[in-house]
């Protein structure tokens, strides 16, 4: 059997959008890369402490996500993606699910516009630990 051009686009095209599909699901956060466990710098033990009592029972510990909150140690966050501005309205405001099957996440009164600065910080030493930019 010859396979044609034709034939190889059409196998090439299915495969992408398989890949796509993969890629797009949403219903189970993926696993991520986390920072091994190596000591958190000092300018960044305040933040991790901040997250750690605010936000880590639903998005786990380093970030990692847990069965009740995504990861954000993950490429959704990035920052070009999900820049700083989009952590405080999170915590100010609450977000309507959109990436995952989570439900929508409270508001949370708690923390200040400056703890959401050094969550933010911790966040993304965490992210560029992980290779995430």
């Amino acid at each position: 059997m010859k396979i044609t051009k034709k034939i190889k686009l059409q196998i090439g095209m299915l495969l992408l959008g398989l890949g796509l599909l993969t890629a797009c699901d949403s219903s189970q956060p993926p696993k991520v890369a986390t920072t091994g466990g190596g000591p958190v710098p000092a300018e960044f033990q305040t933040g991790e402490t901040t997250f750690n009592a605010n936000c880590s029972a639903c998005h786990g510990k380093q970030a990692a996500g847990t069965d009740h909150g995504p990861p954000l140690v993950h490429k959704i966050y990035e920052p070009n993606h999900h820049g700083d501005p989009a952590f405080q309205r999170a915590a100010a405001d609450g977000v309507k699910a959109h990436h995952w099957e989570f439900g929508n996440m409270p508001k949370i009164a708690a923390v200040t516009p400056a703890d959401v600065d050094q969550i933010v910080k911790y966040v993304r030493w965490l992210q560029r630990q992980a290779g995430i930019q």
